[in-house]
């Protein structure tokens, strides 16, 4: 994004060690968020920063719920979720309630493990005087695939629509060109999590997801669902879609479906 950016004219050539600093800054490097360099580099270079009691109260409250999330929550649903999907992977057919716990389970067991991640590396930078974007608003409360993305892991959204969905042109070469932009943004979304079948195959999903969203939204028959069945349509497509981001192979993904 630096590198781009500076290409573009749309960023500066920082000195070393400032970018250097942007680099290495700890907290958001395991999990993010993914904190854009406009955002972090004028705070380091805005002069010495010196932690008030203020942002190590607020930062130390922040890394404290964070932590609660992953350690109490996220941990518990992992309880209900990886047997199933372990046994899976050994060539166990799950039964449907069992499938069902566990991609419900594991849909709650990311979130709460990722936006504890997020919660924890943002407290740790607000106790040194950084502040650092949200990366997530409730996404589960969505109601619609499209919403979904804007309340999930944040800065890889506007991350993925900045430096991918943009120079492909966007939503400017018209309907069918946006389509297939919006498909290969979010499959390439996909491999960016991780090199194998399984996460083509969930960013694939979301691909085609936010497809049919758009090209329902643009349907001369749409009507906008009840508030409760967008909810649950929504949700229910998400957690269907995670079940291959969890599963060790499509063969595993295929035994829970």
């Amino acid at each position: 994004a630096y590198l781009v950016d500076v290409a573009r004219g749309e960023g500066e050539p920082w000195p070393l060690p400032r970018y250097a600093l942007f680099v290495v800054f700890f907290p958001h490097l395991i999990a993010g968020p993914i904190v854009h360099h406009r955002e972090l580099i004028p705070q380091f270079a805005s002069g010495a920063r010196t932690a008030r009691l203020g942002d190590l109260a607020i930062g130390l409250s922040i890394f404290t719920i964070g932590l609660a999330k992953k350690v109490l929550v996220a941990d518990s649903f992992a309880l209900i979720a990886s047997p199933v999907f372990n046994a899976a992977a050994q060539g166990a057919q799950p039964g449907l309630l069992d499938a069902w716990a566990a991609a419900v389970a594991y849909a709650l067991q990311i979130y709460f493990d990722f936006s504890a991640y997020s919660d924890m590396a943002i407290g740790l930078g607000r106790m040194f005087g950084i502040q650092m974007p949200i990366n997530f608003a409730s996404p589960y409360r969505s109601l619609s695939i499209v919403e979904f993305w804007r309340r999930w892991h944040i800065t890889l959204s506007r991350f993925l629509r900045d430096y991918l969905y943009i120079p492909l042109g966007g939503n400017r070469p018209g309907p069918a060109r946006r389509y297939f932009n919006v498909f290969v943004t979010m499959l390439l979304g996909g491999i960016w999590h991780g090199a194998g079948f399984t996460f083509i195959l969930w960013g694939a999903l979301h691909g085609l997801l936010i497809v049919v969203c758009q090209l329902w939204r643009a349907s001369r028959f749409h009507v906008p669902l009840p508030a409760a069945l967008a909810w649950l349509l929504t949700i229910a497509t998400v957690i269907l879609a995670w079940v291959p981001f969890r599963a060790a192979d499509l063969d595993t993904a295929g035994r829970i479906y």
